[in-house]
């Protein structure tokens, strides 16, 4: 049994405290185990899941996935504590600095006519922080861990705003047509390497006509993702209620109930 004390509401101090005892020696020997590496899938999955909580829009949900995020940020800032690199406060701090640095309209004496001003001046002072002194860097900076669809589109915003864009999304729907037959083209020669960069031309092309839209690319996926499980549901409950299993169906079978899953609201 540890030296904890028990309370019937605990704060951050607390939640810092747990992390700490779960670490030590004579604490959890899974929690002892854990590195940045080991733990990095369980920072994204809870983050994903705060936003699914949003998503929601349940109050309780959304308090609990928050807690399960922060949670990440404790343990993984708790790992570089015991190295005696930097501990929570630290991180605070840097992030305290930071939004002070990137606000001077509100910590300092410039003046800002709107939020679309506040986003030029953020961007700049965020080249400025960072030492980006070229277009190249600010799309190198891109983090290589987020979805790859959302990678895409802060890419091309990056481009857009020195003039690298097609004037309306006409542009980007011809591009996407090219795409898409060179795709065909790739395929046609049966080379997976040349179908595999055609493939991604053609996913980073849809990018481009979804920003134009103003339409979150990756949000789009998922609702087509929701869309084809509950047609596919159809489908499926639909076979059943005829005695037959889906593997036993053709695809054509199969399509035509689809079809009609389509008509289904």
């Amino acid at each position: 049994m540890v030296n904890f004390e028990y309370k019937s509401a605990y704060d951050m101090s607390d939640f810092r405290r747990i992390i700490e005892v779960l670490r030590s020696p004579g604490g959890c020997p899974w929690d002892i185990e854990q590195t940045h590496e080991s733990l990095r899938r369980n920072l994204l999955e809870e983050a994903y899941e705060v936003c699914e909580a949003i998503d929601q829009k349940d109050p309780e949900h959304l308090r609990e996935e928050l807690g399960d995020l922060l949670l990440q940020i404790i343990f993984h800032t708790r790992i570089e504590e015991e190295k005696g690199s930097f501990d929570l406060d630290d991180v605070a701090d840097s992030s305290c600095k930071k939004l002070i640095f990137r606000h001077p309209h509100v910590f300092g004496n410039v003046d800002v006519s709107g939020s679309d001003e506040v986003i030029k001046n953020w961007d700049e002072l965020k080249r400025k922080e960072k030492s980006q002194t070229t277009v190249t860097k600010t799309m190198t900076d891109v983090a290589e861990s987020l979805p790859a669809l959302w990678r895409a589109e802060k890419i091309q915003k990056k481009a857009k705003k020195v003039g690298f864009d097609w004037p309306d999304v006409g542009g980007a729907m011809d591009k996407l047509t090219e795409e898409m037959e060179e795709l065909r083209e790739a395929q046609a020669q049966g080379d997976k390497a040349h179908i595999e960069e055609e493939l991604g031309d053609l996913l980073f092309a849809a990018v481009n006509v979804a920003r134009f839209s103003d339409i979150d690319p990756e949000a789009a996926l998922h609702k087509s993702c929701e869309k084809f499980i509950k047609r596919f549901d159809f489908v499926e409950t639909e076979a059943v209620k005829s005695g037959r299993e889906l593997k036993e169906m053709t695809l054509d079978e199969m399509d035509a109930l689809y079809n009609a899953g389509k008509l289904k609201k």
